[in-house]
């Protein structure tokens, strides 16, 4: 399954990069996140409960962060544990382009599912996934716009 998309952000680049590394701020942003624990400057898990179609599951998963590239781009890699629901993992690279005032953000993900998940369908887990990570960038987005978080 691959995501990508483009969201363009009212606020300066070395901002939204910053956020962008801030457990508590992802937290709130993340679809059904109970639990994000920053271990490193590269090393996060995470706690998300998701519902996709008629299958719910608590999934616990940790991502690495490659900064090489930061901040105008840097990449993640992560992996979870639903239990019998299943399990995922993938990876996102991430642009961050300077836009005047503002930043584009584009993202081209990548992920696979195993178990009862992958049993759903791949239309109705694209689907879903879609609506989480615009869920998710929204979220953000209005965030960075109404708190300038920084």
């Amino acid at each position: 399954m691959e995501l990508k998309d483009e969201i363009r952000i009212d606020a300066p680049k070395d901002e939204v990069y910053a956020a962008l590394n801030n457990p508590d701020l992802l937290k709130q942003c993340i679809p059904g996140c109970e639990e994000l624990i920053k271990h490193s400057d590269t090393e996060l898990e995470a706690k998300v409960v998701l519902k996709v179609g008629p299958v719910k599951a608590r999934f616990s998963g940790n991502v690495t962060l490659n900064t090489e590239g930061a901040p105008d781009a840097f990449s993640l890699t992560g992996q979870g544990n639903g239990g019998a629901a299943g399990h995922a993992k993938g990876g996102a690279d991430v642009t961050l382009t300077a836009d005047g005032t503002a930043t584009v953000l584009t993202y081209d993900a990548k992920a696979d599912v195993g178990g009862k998940l992958a049993q759903l369908g791949s239309r109705l887990i694209q689907g879903t996934a879609k609506k989480l990570a615009a869920k998710f960038f929204a979220s953000f987005a209005d965030l960075m716009e109404s708190e300038k978080v920084t």
